[in-house]
C-alpha cells in the first residue's frame, strides 16, 4: 500500500475516532502529497516514488522539530505541545529512528572508509553518512557525532 492510500484510509479512521489533531495532521500530508504528484505530471508520471514519498514525510518532521525548537524559545509550550503531537503521527510513517550509539557506529565506518581525521575532513563524512542514515537519524545528531568523533 502506497503512503497516499495509507494516509486517505488514515483521513477515515482519524474522522470517525473525531481525532482533530491526527486528522489536521494526516490531511496536511496527503495536500503536498497532492501537490508534489501535480508538480511532477510534466514529467510524465503520476505518482511518487517510495523515496518521494519518504522525503515529502521527513521535510515534514523537519519543519515540526524546528517549530518546536522556535516555540519553546519563544515561551510558547501550547504551540510546541501541539507540533509534538503533530511529530510523532508523521514519525510512524517513518521507519524508526536510530540511536546514538547505533549512528556513531555507523559514522565510525564511513570515517574509516573515506579516510578522515580532522574537522576539515567533515565535508567528506557527512555526505555519505546522510545517505546512509537517511530517514533512520536526524540530521543534527548526525552532524553532532560527526563533529564529535573528527575533533
Amino acid at each position: 500500500m502506497s503512503l497516499k492510500d495509507r494516509i486517505g484510509e488514515e483521513i477515515k479512521a482519524a474522522m470517525k475516532s473525531k481525532d482533530k489533531v491526527r486528522l489536521e495532521t494526516v490531511r496536511s500530508i496527503k495536500k503536498i502529497i497532492l501537490e508534489k504528484e501535480s508538480s511532477i505530471r510534466g514529467e510524465g508520471r503520476d505518482r511518487l516514488t517510495e523515496a518521494e514519498e519518504m522525503d515529502v514525510l521527513l521535510q515534514q518532521a523537519k519543519q515540526r522539530r524546528d517549530s518546536i525548537e522556535q516555540y519553546v524559545n519563544a515561551g510558547r509550550e501550547d504551540l510546541a505541545e501541539k507540533e509534538r503531537q503533530e511529530l510523532a503521527i508523521i514519525e510512524e510513517y517513518l521507519p524508526k529512528q536510530l540511536s546514538e550509539e547505533e549512528v556513531g557506529e555507523i559514522v565510525d565506518e564511513i570515517v574509516a572508509e573515506v579516510g578522515a581525521t580532522s574537522p576539515k575532513d567533515m565535508g567528506k563524512v557527512m555526505g555519505p553518512a546522510m545517505q546512509r542514515l537517511k530517514g533512520q537519524a536526524d540530521g543534527k545528531l548526525v552532524q553532532q557525532i560527526v563533529k564529535a568523533k573528527l575533533s
